[in-house]
C-alpha cells in the first residue's frame, strides 16, 4: 500500500505486538495505519512526530500484557477511545483512567478459558508425576548411569483448592473432577450453583488442600493472595499451580519455601516480573516452568486475531458513522470556546476565525480568511 493511501487509514497505535503480529498486520493493513511504537527507541510523542501524527489523532491502541498502558500514556492521547489487548487480563492497563475517560477496554475475556484450564492440569500432572524431571534424567541415562528417577505421586483423590472459581477455575474443576479429585474453592463470593466447599479464608483452604490452583485476576486485593502463611499452611507435600498472574504469589517467599522443602512443588505459567524468572527455580526438579503460554495454541492465536479484529472493526465502523460536521466558529472567545467544547462531544471537527490565533487551542485549525471554503 502506498504511503498516501496508508495515511488516509485510521491510525492504530501498537504498543506491544501480539503473537504472530506480522500475520495480523498483513491481514488488516488495508483497514488501519499501523503505528509500530514497540519497535522504536523514541518516546511516544517523539515517535508520533516522526510518523507525522498528532497525539490527538490516535483513537485506538493495540497492546500485549507485557506493555503497560499507564495513565500518562492515556492522558497523552486526548482522542483515545479504545484499548484492545491480546490477553485475558487487563492489569497492565490503567482501568480507572480508562473509566474516567470513557475509554473502552477490549480483552480476550473468557475466550481461552478451556486452553488455560488444560495448561493448569498439564502443569499439575507434570509436577505430580515428575515428567519434566524424568525427561531430563532419561536424556542422560546410559549404561554407566543407573536409573534413579524420583518417585511421582498419583493425582486421583487429591484435595484441590481453586482460588478464583470464574470461567477458568470452573473449567479446571471440571477437568480435575474427572481424575476423582476433591474440589474446594475460594472466590470473592460464594457460588450457589456449585456443590464444591467454599472457603472465605485462603489460609483455611490451603490447610485443607493438597494442591492450590490460582485462576483469579490480579487486583489490589489479590496481590500476594498466596503469601508465606498460605504456603506453610499448604505444607511440605503441597503443590501450587499458577495460571493467573505472577504477583498473585509472593514470588520471593515461594522461592524460599521451595528451596527449604516447605512446600512440595510448583507449576508456573506466570511470573511476578516477566519476562524475568527467578534463577533459583531453574535448578529445581520439583518445579515446572512455562513462558506465559497457557493460551498460546495455534487455534487460540487465530481466535485472538479474529476477536481483536472484530472489536476494532466494530469500533471504527461506529466511529465513522459518528464523525460530525466540520464546524467553523467565527470568534473563539468565551462563548465560542463553549460552543466548540459542546460540539467536540459530537465528534465535530472544529475550525475557527478570530482576530488573533488562540495559542491555548492548538488542536483547532485557525483561518485568517472567513471566505476560505475549506473552513466549512
Amino acid at each position: 500500500m502506498s504511503g498516501a493511501m496508508s495515511s488516509e487509514l485510521p491510525p492504530l497505535l501498537v504498543l506491544g505486538p501480539p503473537t504472530a503480529y506480522t500475520l495480523f498486520q498483513s491481514q488488516n493493513s488495508h483497514k488501519y495505519r499501523f503505528l509500530n511504537f514497540f519497535s522504536s527507541q523514541l518516546s511516544l510523542l517523539q515517535f508520533l512526530q516522526t510518523q507525522h501524527i498528532h497525539p490527538s489523532s490516535i483513537p485506538a491502541i493495540l497492546c500485549n500484557p507485557l506493555q503497560m498502558v499507564t495513565a500518562d500514556v492515556i492522558r497523552s492521547l486526548p482522542s483515545l477511545r479504545i484499548v484492545a489487548t491480546v490477553s485475558v487480563g487487563s492489569d497492565h492497563i490503567d482501568i480507572l483512567e480508562c473509566r474516567r475517560r470513557s475509554i473502552e477496554v477490549v480483552t480476550l475475556g473468557t475466550q481461552f478459558a478451556a486452553d488455560v484450564a488444560d495448561m493448569a492440569v498439564a502443569l499439575l500432572i507434570d509436577v505430580e508425576f515428575k515428567i519434566s524431571a524424568g525427561d531430563r534424567l532419561a536424556r542422560k541415562w546410559g549404561p554407566c548411569k543407573p536409573l534413579s528417577s524420583p518417585c511421582g505421586s498419583k493425582l486421583g483423590g487429591k484435595r484441590v483448592g481453586i482460588i478464583g472459581l470464574g470461567r477458568i477455575g470452573g473449567e479446571v474443576a471440571k477437568r480435575l473432577e474427572a481424575f476423582d479429585c476433591i474440589i474446594m474453592y475460594h472466590s470473592r463470593n460464594k457460588n450457589p450453583s456449585v456443590s464444591y466447599t467454599f472457603y472465605s479464608n485462603v489460609v483455611d483452604l490451603a490447610s485443607d488442600s493438597d494442591v492450590l490452583v490460582l485462576c483469579c485476576p490480579l487486583t489490589e486485593q489479590t496481590k500476594y493472595i498466596v503469601n508465606k502463611e498460605v504456603m506453610l499452611a499448604l505444607g511440605k507435600d503441597g503443590i501450587i499451580v499458577n495460571v493467573g498472574r505472577g504477583a498473585l504469589i509472593d514470588e520471593r517467599e515461594l522461592v524460599q519455601c521451595l528451596m527449604k522443602g516447605e512446600i512440595g512443588g510448583a507449576g508456573l505459567d506466570v511470573f511476578e516480573n516477566e519476562p524475568n524468572v527467578p534463577k533459583e527455580l531453574l535448578a529445581l526438579d520439583n518445579v515446572v516452568l512455562s513462558p506465559h503460554a497457557a493460551a498460546l495454541t495455534f487455534d487460540s492465536t487465530l481466535d485472538a486475531f479474529e476477536h481483536v479484529a472484530k472489536s476494532l472493526d466494530i469500533f471504527f465502523s461506529i466511529k465513522s458513522q459518528e464523525v460530525g460536521k466540520r464546524v467553523g466558529i467565527i470568534g473563539l472567545g468565551r462563548t465560542g470556546r463553549e460552543v466548540a467544547k459542546r460540539l467536540e462531544a459530537f465528534d465535530s471537527m472544529i475550525k475557527y476565525h478570530s482576530r488573533n490565533k488562540n495559542l491555548s487551542v492548538l488542536s483547532y485549525n485557525c483561518y485568517s480568511n472567513v471566505a476560505d471554503r475549506s473552513c466549512l
